[in-house]
């Protein structure tokens, strides 16, 4: 029998382990620091409180009852040992045949360790809560308080990143001042949202980036674009223009970086410390280590070059494909991404030209097409 530990948990590894699932000639051992499942795309909803954390979350171990093959091990990365064949975690040492990182991607400072320390980031449930509970006790002070430079401290918010994070943070944010805070909402205090690049939404369509733009200028967000967040200090935001914004809430949403892998081979790490792999998603310069999901580089089709975008759907189709491979192993029958899913189905393609960003409390959702 053979034994597979999949590190990490998301969209990649969930689908390989549901793949790999009912085997008898198998052991899957899922690893992850959290207990449950969840889905980032809505991390933004729990954060303005417009859902619970439990809308989008669900125990892996509920999850693959029933299959006696799929044990659960909680806990995070240590260190791989390649020449071992095992892998050590932070409560833990496991020994696979088989090892598959599919941990994802963590927040990217960029190296300003006072932006690290006081910067609200938004990447996890946990970091949403604290998200939500922040902002709400803020909007609170600010309601009772009498002093108006306090008040406006507590009222302005400042989200650094353009992407499609900060415009659905900024534009749940703005719905629900207005809306839960009426009188806030008239005694100043702003939203700003602040982006280095010219346009809102940078890998979207040139429609989307414009009707982003229009539709957050109307709910009366700030927007400052090619200019970058510097610095955080004593509750002052300055920007690469010079100019200061006194706030009690940054909001960091401006970048991820590939989580950490100790052990791997050097010629293994990419930029953004994403995985190289080759058209089978095994590591570069390893034998029976694989890499799936944004955590992996893979730019083997020559209709990427530079490799997949960081989506779900990728992830998704990389954890289903080498699932089957792996079943497959003894009768040699592997299969490329590039001529096996993305040539059969549609769903790849959609995800690379649809386009959906939410925009305001009302659930304003809007698609375009375009890459």
């Amino acid at each position: 029998m053979k034994k597979i530990v999949i590190v990490g948990g998301g969209f990649g590894g969930i689908n390989l382990a549901k793949k790999l699932a009912g085997s008898h000639m198998l052991e899957v051992v899922l690893v992850d620091r959290n207990n449950y499942n969840f889905f980032p795309p809505l991390l933004y909803q729990v954060s303005t409180a417009f859902i619970e954390m439990s809308s989008i979350s669900y125990p892996f171990r509920k999850m693959f009852q029933g299959n006696a093959n799929i044990n659960f091990h909680l806990g995070s990365l240590v260190k791989v040992y390649q020449e071992q064949n095992k892998v050590e975690m932070d409560t833990g040492i496991l020994d696979y045949d088989y090892l598959v990182l599919g941990m994802g991607t963590e927040t990217n400072f960029f190296g300003n360790k006072n932006v690290m320390n006081q910067a609200l980031p938004m990447k996890t449930i946990d970091d949403a809560i604290n998200l939500r509970n922040h902002i709400l006790i803020n909007m609170e002070r600010a309601d009772r308080t009498a002093d108006v430079i306090e008040k406006e401290k507590l009222r302005t918010i400042v989200i650094a990143g353009g992407g499609a994070t900060g415009v659905e943070i900024a534009s749940m944010g703005s719905s629900i001042i207005a809306k839960d805070y009426p009188r806030l909402d008239k005694q100043g205090g702003k939203i700003y949202l602040i982006d280095g690049a010219p346009v809102l939404l940078g890998p979207m369509s040139a429609k989307a980036q414009q009707e982003a733009y229009k539709v957050l200028h109307k709910l009366g967000v700030e927007i400052i674009l090619n200019t970058l967040v510097n610095e955080y200090v004593d509750d002052v935001v300055t920007l690469s223009d010079g100019t200061k914004i006194p706030t009690k809430s940054l909001i960091w949403a401006s970048g991820v970086i590939a989580w950490e892998a100790p052990g791997l081979p050097e010629t293994a790490i990419g930029r953004g410390r994403r995985i190289l792999v080759d058209a089978y998603n095994k590591v570069k310069d390893t034998e029976n280590i694989f890499a799936i999901g944004d955590q992996c580089l893979q730019t083997t089709d020559e209709k990427y070059p530079n490799g997949y975008p960081q989506l779900a759907q990728i992830a998704i189709q990389q954890g289903t494909l080498l699932g089957r491979n792996i079943r497959n192993t003894d009768d040699g029958d592997w299969r490329l991404l590039s001529d096996f899913d993305l040539a059969k189905s549609t769903e790849f393609h959609k995800t690379l030209v649809a386009q959906v960003v939410c925009i305001g409390y009302s659930g304003w959702i809007y698609c375009c097409g375009g890459r």
